[in-house]
């Protein structure tokens, strides 16, 4: 198992600040669901992941964020296996000057191989975020 879900969500931040597609989909669980108020969408296989993930690197490329924090707020084991986090995604330019932030909950399960997978994502609001933003700017 990953020491800790701060290293966990550390590596994620890593590979969305690099543009790294197959690294985000290896974190996720498959099958696993995402979901917003708008919709849920389950991917139950790793390259319908990086296709979804493709999309969000070019909204990056085009608006210059080439830096992703993860801020971990709180987490709580549900059982010994399964853990629900909450977390904040701050996007930054090359400077690290912010440019918005969202918050996640995430239900994350250890494998057979007790590697931490993501088997949920919830988007608390991104949606509204992003798009207060793209208005502002």
């Amino acid at each position: 198992m990953y020491t800790n879900l701060n290293d966990f969500f550390d590596i994620y931040a890593t590979a969305l600040s690099n543009y790294d597609t197959k690294g985000m989909a290896f974190l996720y669980a498959s099958p696993c669901i995402f979901i917003s108020n708008e919709k849920s969408t389950v991917f139950s296989e790793p390259s319908q992941l990086e296709g979804l993930f493709n999309q969000g690197i070019g909204f990056y490329k085009q608006y210059g964020i080439t830096n992703v924090v993860a801020e971990l707020r709180s987490w709580r084991h549900i059982t010994d296996k399964i853990i629900i986090a909450k977390l904040r995604w701050k996007y930054c330019d090359e400077n690290n000057t912010l440019l918005y932030d969202c918050d996640y909950e995430y239900i994350i399960k250890a494998d057979k191989h007790g590697k931490w997978k993501i088997e949920m994502a919830i988007s608390i609001n991104e949606k509204e975020r992003m798009e207060a933003w793209l208005k502002n700017k």
